[in-house]
C-alpha cells in the first residue's frame, strides 16, 4: 500500500501523465487545489488520486476536458449521456475515415491504371524531341543529364513511356555512356 500524501511529482508520475499536466488540470479547476505541507509543497490526498484516474481514463476515451469535469461535479448517472455522445462522434469519425480510405484506394487504383495506359511512347517522344530540333546527341546528352542527375526518376519516365525493360536497360547504359565531348 503507498504511503499518502502524494507530491505533484509521485502523484504525476503514478497517473503517467506529465507534472506541467496535472497542474494545468488543477488551474482549471479539473483536480482540485490539494493543501499544502509547512515546507509549502503539495500533498494530494487517496481522493485525488482517485479523481485524477477518473479524469485519465475519460481524456482516454476522448471526452474533452469540459464534459469530464460535468461529468465528475454532476449526478452519478451524467456520465452516460456524454459517453453515448462520444460514441456518435467516434461512429460519424470512423465513417468519414472508411470514406477517406476508400477514396485513397479509387485514387491508387486510377493512378495505376493511368500508369498502364500508354499516353505517349518512346516514339512520339523521340518525334516530338526531333521536331523541337534536338539531333541525336543531344537526346543522348539529355539522357545522359537525366540518368546522372536522378537515375530513379529517369528509370521512372522510360517505364512511363512503356519502353520494354530490356530496351530500358539498354537506354540507361547507352545514357550512363555518354562523354562530352572535347572542345578545342
Amino acid at each position: 500500500m503507498r504511503t499518502m500524501p502524494l507530491t505533484v511529482t509521485r502523484l504525476a508520475r503514478e497517473c503517467r501523465l506529465s507534472r506541467t499536466t496535472l497542474l494545468y488540470y488543477e488551474s482549471i479547476g479539473l483536480l482540485p487545489k490539494p493543501r499544502r505541507t509547512p515546507g509549502n509543497y503539495r500533498s494530494y490526498t487517496s481522493n485525488d488520486v482517485e479523481r485524477l484516474r477518473q479524469i485519465c481514463i475519460y481524456r482516454d476515451a476522448g471526452v474533452p476536458l469540459k464534459e469530464i469535469r460535468a461529468i465528475l461535479d454532476g449526478p452519478r448517472d451524467g456520465a452516460a449521456a456524454v459517453l453515448r455522445r462520444r460514441m456518435l462522434e467516434l461512429s460519424g469519425g470512423i465513417q468519414r475515415l472508411r470514406e477517406q480510405q476508400l477514396m485513397c484506394a479509387r485514387l491508387l487504383s486510377r493512378s495505376r491504371q493511368l500508369r498502364s495506359t500508354p499516353m505517349i511512347t518512346k516514339e512520339k517522344w523521340t518525334a516530338i524531341m526531333r521536331a523541337a530540333g534536338l539531333t541525336e546527341a543531344d537526346m543522348h546528352r539529355w539522357h545522359a543529364e537525366f540518368e546522372k542527375s536522378a537515375p530513379e526518376e529517369h528509370q521512372e519516365f522510360l517505364e512511363f513511356l512503356h519502353i520494354p525493360a530490356a530496351d530500358l536497360k539498354r537506354i540507361r547504359e547507352w545514357s550512363r555512356s555518354w562523354k562530352e565531348p572535347q572542345k578545342s
